[in-house]
């Protein structure tokens, strides 16, 4: 893993030599526009939840039918077992990416998502939404790491996929996922559910994405208290357009 940490740093170090050579030979304002622009470059990989610089993504299902991929965020939380009794009730299956300090304190919960026929994802140890994008070679190992182990020591199988914090990345996300065998999902249709429980409004976020193919990133356990009935409009939203939501092969 430290090779390949030293051999990202190398390459993001290496698109600063363009300005650097310019620099030199006296080209100063070229070189300061061409820093500007590798540094844009530099905070899209960051920040955007798609961007593939700092390693592959994915955000969309392959299928070739009407299903849809369900997607659930940083649980396991008082809401749990009511959203296993709503899926249940819409034959819809779904992952939920847990947060592994969050898993620790509730084990019966991962083990009843295990049981119930959903999977487990990694969501990161302490979900770190403030720091994520900035965290150091080693504390981004310890963040994917150390939830990896508590996952797959309680559910008895370890994660196959990752759900980077806030959707950010760097350059060293990518060495710890290839260690863990993780691979980094984003998704393509969202409704700001973590944030907002107006059910109506959040549902008409999502109207546009829920199509075949779709990855939909919901939560629970948010404050607003209204993650439930946000899904459960979801789960209505995918009935009414004939898309099941099913787990990746």
């Amino acid at each position: 893993m430290a090779r390949q940490i030293r051999k990202s740093v190398a390459l993001l170090l290496l698109t600063f030599v363009p300005a650097a050579l310019l620099v030199a030979v006296g080209r100063l304002w070229t070189s300061l526009a061409v820093l500007a622009a590798l540094h844009m470059a530099v905070l899209w990989g960051t920040l955007a939840p798609h961007s593939r610089l700092f390693g592959p993504v994915m955000r969309q299902l392959p299928t070739s039918q009407r299903d849809v991929w369900l997607t659930i965020d940083d649980g396991p939380s008082a809401d749990t077992p009511a959203l296993l009794d709503l899926l249940d009730q819409h034959r819809a299956k779904a992952t939920f990416f847990l947060v592994g300090e969050r898993a620790a304190r509730r084990p019966e919960l991962v083990q009843a998502i295990r049981s119930r026929g959903h999977e487990i994802g990694n969501h990161s140890d302490t979900h770190p939404s403030a720091w994520f994008w900035a965290l150091s070679p080693r504390r981004m190992a310890r963040e994917i790491g150390e939830a990896q182990r508590t996952l797959a020591t309680i559910s008895g199988a370890s994660p196959r996929w990752f759900r980077a914090v806030v959707g950010h990345a760097n350059p060293f996300v990518a060495p710890v996922l290839a260690e863990h065998g993780l691979s980094r999902v984003s998704w393509s249709a969202r409704g700001y559910d973590g944030v907002s429980g107006d059910v109506e409004r959040v549902v008409t976020r999502f109207s546009k994405g829920l199509k075949s193919g779709a990855i939909i990133l919901l939560h629970e356990g948010a404050a607003h208290g209204h993650c439930t009935a946000i899904i459960r409009r979801v789960l209505e939203e995918l009935r009414a357009r004939d898309l099941r939501a099913v787990l990746p092969s």
